[in-house]
């Protein structure tokens, strides 16, 4: 396995042309090495490792058919040999400084945009590998306040589930946007321009924008289960909740992992 896997990671993202509409994204093939994808699937978790979303107390509204295990030192940790030296060695430099830096640069427009002087923010980073299942379906939603930049690493075994990848969707009411802190939206109040294919070895990413509006389309296949790592970068003091009643806004608990 190459010991060089995260300069092949940054390399593919960083020189990938960003698709402009309907929000800026981009899609990454064999964004891993190919030996080191075989060895990520090889050692993905076992289920009975995975948890709820809401039973993590990570959110209070939330499918149960998606299954979560974050890469925390603790629960990393807890895996068995040789999934725990796999996933430790991978959070080593996915989540060290340098890997934030760069998604951050590359989107970094949208963050000024958004943020202005991004030196006067706070970021941090969390990566989680997830498992959804048959039932799981999110209508369309720009992502959460705390969210900057979201990265989806499609990890399936072949590329038959090509179909069940996330959408991107524009909304039928000219000019609506996000107003921040908002509900997943019913599918029928928008219109989906496009599905990113649920391939091996393929990256989607976005920064969270006003009209970043993406989800996942209802999974009918009741055998179906998709993998994926999930990578987040975050600000502790989004300016949408600054904009809100002080008693609306969230303490900042998470550490302080990089900045401008």
């Amino acid at each position: 396995m190459s010991s060089d896997v995260d300069l092949h990671v940054l390399y593919k993202i960083a020189n990938a042309p960003i698709n402009p509409f309907p929000f800026p994204h981009i899609y990454v093939r064999d964004v891993f090495p190919p030996d080191y994808y075989r060895a990520l699937r090889e050692h993905l978790p076992p289920q009975q490792a995975l948890r709820t979303l809401t039973s993590l107390g990570r959110v209070s509204d939330y499918p149960d058919s998606r299954l979560v295990l974050p890469l925390t030192s603790d629960e990393i940790g807890a895996l068995p040999e040789p999934c725990r030296g796999f996933w430790r060695h991978m959070a080593s430099w996915m989540l060290g400084p340098t890997f934030g830096q760069v998604i951050a640069q590359k989107f970094l427009e949208c963050l000024v945009e958004r943020f202005g002087d991004v030196r006067n923010r706070r970021f941090y980073d969390e990566a989680l590998i997830a498992s959804d299942t048959a039932t799981f379906a999110l209508g369309p939603h720009t992502g959460t306040p705390l969210k900057v930049a979201s990265l989806r690493f499609y990890l399936p075994a072949d590329e038959s589930l090509a179909p069940l990848g996330t959408s991107i969707y524009v909304p039928r009411k000219p000019g609506f946007v996000s107003a921040g802190a908002e509900p997943y939206h019913l599918f029928e109040d928008f219109r989906r321009v496009a599905t990113m294919p649920y391939l091996p070895n393929t990256l989607f990413a976005f920064p969270k924008t006003p009209n970043s509006f993406h989800g996942v389309e209802p999974i009918s296949d009741p055998g179906v289960r998709r993998d994926l790592l999930l990578y987040d970068i975050k600000v502790t003091d989004p300016p949408e909740l600054a904009r809100q009643a002080p008693a609306a806004q969230p303490a900042a608990t998470a550490p302080v992992k990089f900045s401008f």
